[in-house]
């Protein structure tokens, strides 16, 4: 098919776009302003061990991503572990996660302990999320498990996530996180999450290599400068002044990048892409001796440690070394996003020290810092009907990014299959999608 399509953005999203496309007969041409395929899922050499710059697990309903496995002939590289969570609250390590652990904890009263369980049970039995698009987070979680509860279990997870916007989330969306969890349980007393042997690069070195074994391309270190636009249609893209033409173009680069590359949208369609808000990451990697817990996710509440939580990624994915993430998540525009890598590394040091007194500064084998400006949408009630459709009206132009998936969270397998969706309605086999 001789249709030129260019696909903007190689992270997991884009690269089923693109892997959708050359299954379809399409030859797309792949822009990537990174040395590397991935996005928030791509890899890098720390200190000899291949690893994500921003943790990912799978869980056993991730189906897109099973499916394209299964197609890519990668699927004995999955591996299944029965992971274990904790909480860090009053200076105190304790087992979280289970019914057993909810009654056992110490800090929390009994009513408060089965009010927030309940409202967990029925978080996982929820289908139906459109009676909480419209409706506040924090508002109904309060609701529901009281003041204690929120107080203890769930103000911190607010405050150090989002900050300012901690009070203007779609409970709909906080609710998609609570369900993922809860149904990786194969039974109410344990829970399973999945990694890929050789991590996300597997996936990713696959998905690259089937793209280009059917005639598409990916360029990285290609950064487009602008999606040109004439007479309500698109004609082309701008790479390193250069302007290639391209009858049609889409777009999976993070939304508020959108008004820069393609001022020439209709004003109403740029002012909804401008109106769109990000949290940044601030993500610390460390390999350690020896481990900092037994948890694959730990949860945080102690005045003296400004985030939710970490992940302690080998009680998943063992790698012969202890390999911890310690995000912290922050609006790009506050004080704390423009502080030095350092700042964060002694953070994190002296947290794990806290949280596991045997740790000496000996035990930090290596330490770096991740930044990521665009990380992770701000979703607030009735989010998706404020976005733009993924096919704008501009002949041959779709876009999208991890927003438009909601109420789910960004994931690997979230972005896979709305990126292959995306590719059919591109090309017309699916007039329906991205219009809901």
């Amino acid at each position: 098919m001789s249709q030129r399509i260019a696909v903007l953005g190689a992270g997991p999203m884009g690269l089923a776009v693109a892997y959708q496309l050359v299954l379809d007969g399409y030859k797309p041409v792949v822009f990537e302003a990174d040395d590397r395929v991935g996005g928030m899922a791509a890899t890098f050499d720390f200190g000899g061990i291949e690893i994500e710059r921003y943790y990912h697990f799978h869980c056993i309903s991730d189906h897109a991503f099973l499916k394209i496995l299964e197609e890519l002939g990668i699927s004995e590289k999955m591996r299944w572990t029965e992971t274990k969570m904790g909480y860090w609250y009053q200076d105190r390590l304790q087992p979280w996660g289970n019914p057993v652990a909810l009654l056992k904890f110490r800090g929390l009263s009994f009513i408060a302990k089965v009010r927030y369980g309940l409202h967990a049970f029925l978080s996982i039995k929820r289908d139906d999320w459109r009676p909480l698009d419209k409706v506040e987070a924090s508002v109904w979680i309060k609701r529901w498990v009281g003041a204690e509860a929120w107080e203890v279990l769930w103000r911190r997870l607010f405050d150090y996530k989002f900050y300012e916007y901690s009070s203007g989330l779609s409970a709909a969306w906080i609710w998609s996180r609570i369900r993922r969890i809860g149904r990786s349980r194969y039974s109410l007393f344990r829970e399973k999450l999945g990694y890929l042997e050789g991590g996300s690069s597997t996936l990713l070195n696959a998905l690259k290599a089937s793209i280009e074994a059917r005639g598409g391309e990916i360029r990285l270190r290609s950064a487009i400068e602008r999606v040109a636009i004439k007479n309500g249609k698109v004609f082309g893209v701008q790479v390193a002044g250069q302007l290639e033409s391209f009858e049609k173009v889409i777009s999976t680069i993070p939304l508020p990048y959108v008004p820069k590359l393609m001022p020439d949208l209709p004003a109403d369609v740029l002012a909804k892409f401008k109106a769109v808000k990000n949290i940044a990451v601030v993500c610390v990697i460390a390999k350690l001796k020896k481990a900092v817990t037994e948890n694959f996710w730990l949860n945080i509440n102690d005045p003296e440690m400004d985030i939710p939580g970490l992940v302690e990624y080998t009680n998943l994915r063992p790698l012969g070394q202890h390999v911890v993430y310690v995000p912290f998540y922050v609006p790009g525009e506050h004080p704390l996003f423009a502080e030095p890598d350092e700042a964060f590394l002694q953070k994190v040091r002296r947290y794990l020290k806290k949280i596991n007194p045997s740790l000496t500064d000996d035990d930090f084998v290596d330490i770096r810092a991740n930044r990521y400006r665009y990380a992770q949408p701000i979703c607030d009630p009735g989010y998706l009907e404020k976005l733009p459709p993924v096919a704008l009206p501009v002949q041959g132009l779709w876009v999208a990014d991890t927003s438009y998936y909601y109420p789910e969270d960004r994931g690997i397998s979230e972005s896979i299959g709305f990126g292959r969706q995306m590719a059919k309605m591109a090309t017309g086999q699916d007039t329906v999608f991205g219009r809901q």
